[in-house]
């Protein structure tokens, strides 16, 4: 079972729902993971993500995607938060000449996978979650 709750608290840009529900499907079912899932998914603007930035992560400034896996190493279940930075999402839309919609859904992309345990602090991890970003996005 995986249950998503999306809380939009932005309006900025209208958020897809049924899309980064079936994103967030594709990601689980290709990453094989088989356990109950809950994970909230919370589009803001960047004046709360810089607030949860600095509190969370000790880093000063605003960023895209904040994600938190919240499960213990011996629970049953998947437990995640992700927070979304949509004034991001559209900035950067810009810079990469996609649309912001596109960029929401990569951002979707990159909070589940380091939920899920990938991370970006190398070259050669950024590279692989680059390319699963856009495969699972592009699908």
């Amino acid at each position: 079972m995986v249950r998503i709750t999306i809380n939009n608290l932005q309006n900025k840009l209208p958020i897809p729902e049924a899309g980064i529900k079936s994103l967030v499907h594709r990601i689980l079912k290709g990453e094989k993971v088989k356990r109950t899932s809950y994970i909230n998914i919370c589009f803001t603007d960047n004046k709360l993500i810089k607030k949860l930035n600095a509190r969370f992560l000790n880093t000063p400034g605003t960023t895209d995607v904040i994600a938190f896996n919240l499960s213990s190493r011996t629970s049953a279940a998947l437990l995640a938060d992700i927070a979304i930075s949509t004034e991001s999402a559209i900035s950067n839309s810009r810079s990469f000449k996609t649309s912001p919609a596109k960029e929401l859904l990569l951002y979707v992309a990159h909070g589940i996978l380091h939920v899920l345990g990938f991370d970006d602090h190398t070259i050669t991890q950024t590279r692989l979650m680059r390319k699963k970003e856009r495969e699972y996005v592009d699908r």
